[in-house]
């Protein structure tokens, strides 16, 4: 073998010998990067912007996978824990979707409804209800034909089911063309569903009145209707100014 075989033989030892050293720094470094990482799980996002109370479907989720170690335990949700399901809030294309942005699953009876208003911090309680809240539902009627400037008591102690976020609005009736409300979902009888959704379009003003924990008194003889009579002025019969 001259010296140049030599050489020639040599330096493809020397290739073979530098190669099997790259692999293995290669694997030494996946392998030390998958142990950091660890196991990569399935998670869904939002294939769209979506407004809030959307049910779920297959063209509205998108898979991902992310390692596990970096997830609560909320966003680790199968497709069968989101299809059918609504969600609570409005959604940015590409959010990550976990159970608390779901509306939590109905437990209503076979008579209820669940019936969603939305309310402003005035109206809302300054945001003091929370699910399990009691509350009454008191309606404003200002400009309503057929009925006079009066407020009512609409329902008694009806059910909170659920409290959304803060979410925006048009309101003309403002200088920015804006407001911000909070969705409030209730668990009504059917009757007492058309009397709020009649409200809650019509009336000037819809109001949640809070009501003590636990409470069960005998509530048979509160009024349940109040106008200007009964603060010693004139009732204002509907159709007329006051």
């Amino acid at each position: 073998m001259n010296p140049r075989q030599r050489r020639g033989v040599l330096f493809v030892l020397l290739s073979a010998v530098l190669a099997i050293v790259v692999f293995f720094l290669v694997a030494s470094y996946v392998g030390n990067v998958s142990s950091q990482v660890g196991s990569v799980v399935t998670v869904y996002r939002a294939a769209d912007s979506l407004p809030a109370f959307t049910t779920l479907d297959k063209s509205s989720i998108v898979e991902d996978e992310v390692p596990e170690r970096w997830l609560s335990g909320t966003a680790q949700l199968s497709s069968d824990d989101l299809l059918g399901r609504k969600i609570g809030v409005n959604l940015e294309e590409g959010t990550m979707l976990t159970s608390d942005l779901l509306v939590p699953p109905s437990d209503l009876s076979p008579t209820e409804r669940e019936i969603a208003i939305n309310v402003d911090a005035v109206t809302g309680i300054a945001d003091r209800v929370k699910p399990g809240d009691h509350v009454d539902i008191y309606a404003v009627f200002a400009d309503v034909p057929g009925l006079p400037k009066q407020v009512r008591v609409l329902v008694q102690d009806v059910r909170v089911v659920s409290v959304r976020g803060s979410q925006v609005q048009i309101d003309e009736s403002t200088e920015t063309g804006q407001s911000t409300v909070v969705p409030v979902t209730l668990a009504l009888e059917p009757n007492d569903a058309l009397a709020v959704t009649y409200a809650s379009a019509f009336a000037e003003e819809v109001r949640l009145v809070g009501l003590p924990a636990g409470s069960s008194e005998d509530r048979t003889g509160e009024q349940d209707e109040f106008d200007a009579s009964d603060l010693g002025g004139t009732a204002v019969p509907e159709g007329e100014q006051g």
